[in-house]
């Protein structure tokens, strides 16, 4: 992101960011963060809970200070089930004095807040209340609907499904300003909620790129015992791996290096990354069915069977064959609810060609393994119909072109066969992955194609261009109003 040197925004030189949630997982708000940091020069304040390290930019920057929140205890198991609705009462509000006393007396006062929805109970209200107490702007950045989440678990004729909304709707309409991430969002804004909304697209910042060679052998070197375990599981990647040193990594599955430089291994694993927050709106057994299909089929073309396929692989790895189908290495980033039942589904599969492996990358190894994959698969669906994924973004960052589940406005991102391709079942996506990696990795022209218009679609946009064309403006105008 480029420094800005226009003239601050409000009398005060200061903003706050609100989240309540982990602020190493929400990269959009971090991104706000930089951008009032370097484009409008303040002071900025976050207010948020820890977990995951946010990206080294943020914690470099002296202009931007982090405050973490105490987390809300895990409920144990084992309680009475007449207890859960009282903790369910009990969390928001413990939740709403907290974020009053980190708003109102832990920060000093800014010029705005601006506060990331959902969660929308008790965030808004909170920061509402705040923002009157210290006559401070108030922006409300709507990433999706919080009372269509809470719908996925409780079902949308519920009670506190339908009271939620109206705390969302109600309060978010007293918000002085409203960013959002689609153009569909901002239409059910203004029809539905009276709330006029200004869209600004998640684009990628400038640390989202192609990887170089250097940093890709760089990164798989670091990865390599998480790529490649020594012990406890023994799937195509592992076995075909058995013949390379891991002790110096002058190889790894994918790179190797020697006096001549550094070059990808020519009979590696196609590399498929997919992240996911294991949540019951990312439906993971599609990717897993797809896996099997893809499996399957593959073995039937290539006539293959139990008895040979262990040999085959170490046949594929040494002697320098050419398959017309590679294996396939799906490596799944992130953290959530399901991830322990979905590990546990990937164990008792036994696929021949295709391997599984779960990890929670740093946020700076992220943007590199985007840069390193072959492609990129989504699952989001949204609860709501009406956001779009942002890892999809992060993927064109780094020319990555994408398979994504097809839901209403993804095509406002997706561009079918210019930067990816749009599944509705698991078998489309297994057809997919058969068609883009026919002849991998040399031959396989319509993967080729997709990625030049995945780096297309990457390198015409970028978060600080996108923040200041249509963030700024917005929050310079709502702080103008607030002050006068």
């Amino acid at each position: 992101m480029s420094g800005g040197t226009q003239e601050k925004i409000g009398k005060r030189g200061r903003a706050a960011i609100v989240v309540l949630g982990d602020l190493g997982r929400s990269p959009r708000m971090q991104y706000h963060a930089l951008s009032l940091a370097r484009q409008a020069s303040l002071q900025v304040d976050i207010v948020a809970y820890g977990g995951s390290d946010p990206h080294a930019a943020l914690l470099e920057n002296r202009s931007i200070h982090i405050h973490k929140m105490a987390q809300w205890p895990t409920v144990p198991k084992g309680l009475p089930r007449i207890i859960y609705p009282f903790m369910l009462l009990l969390k928001p509000l413990i939740q709403f004095f907290m974020l009053l006393w980190f708003l109102c007396v832990k920060i000093p006062s800014p010029d705005v807040f601006i506060v990331q929805n959902p969660p929308s109970v008790p965030t808004l209200v909170a920061v509402k209340w705040a923002s009157r107490l210290r006559r401070s702007a108030f922006v409300v950045d709507w990433h999706n609907f919080g009372y269509t989440l809470l719908g996925l678990s409780l079902g949308r004729s519920s009670h506190f499904v339908a009271a939620y909304k109206w705390f969302e709707k109600h309060y978010g309409k007293m918000a002085n300003g409203s960013l959002c991430v689609t153009k569909a969002m901002q239409h059910e804004l203004a029809q539905n909620w009276e709330i006029n909304a200004t869209v600004l697209y998640d684009q990628p910042p400038e640390f989202f790129r192609p990887a170089s060679l250097q940093e890709k052998h760089e990164l798989f070197c670091r990865l390599n015992k998480d790529i490649v375990p020594l012990h406890g599981v023994y799937d195509c990647v592992s076995t075909g791996n058995l013949g390379i040193d891991t002790s110096d990594l002058h190889e790894t599955l994918f790179t190797a290096r020697n006096t001549s430089g550094t070059f990808l291994n020519p009979n590696r694993p196609a590399l498929i990354v997919s992240s996911t927050s294991w949540t019951p709106d990312e439906d993971f057994g599609m990717l897993l069915e797809a896996a099997v299909m893809y499996d399957r089929r593959v073995a039937a073309i290539l006539n293959e069977d139990d008895s040979t396929e262990k040999e085959n692989f170490w046949k594929e790895i040494n002697s320098g064959r050419q398959y017309p189908y590679p294996r396939l290495l799906f490596i799944i980033t992130g953290k959530g609810p399901e991830r322990e039942k979905y590990e546990e589904k990937i164990r008792r599969l036994h696929l021949k060609r295709v391997a599984f492996r779960t990890m929670w990358l740093s946020a700076e190894d992220y943007p590199l393994m985007l840069g390193s994959a072959d492609l990129g698969v989504c699952l989001h669906t949204s609860s709501s119909g009406l956001d779009l994924p942002m890892k999809v973004v992060d993927m064109f960052g780094c020319g990555l072109p994408v398979c994504a589940v097809s839901f209403s406005c993804i095509e406002e991102l997706v561009k079918k066969e210019k930067n990816g391709l749009l599944f509705s079942s698991s078998s489309e996506l297994a057809e997919e992955l058969l068609m883009l990696f026919k002849g991998f990795p040399n031959e396989c022209d319509d993967l080729k194609s997709l990625r030049n218009g995945a780096m297309q679609t990457g390198s015409s946009a970028r978060w600080d261009t996108e923040w200041e064309e249509h963030a700024r403006p917005l929050i310079s105008e709502v702080i103008s109003k607030n002050s006068t």
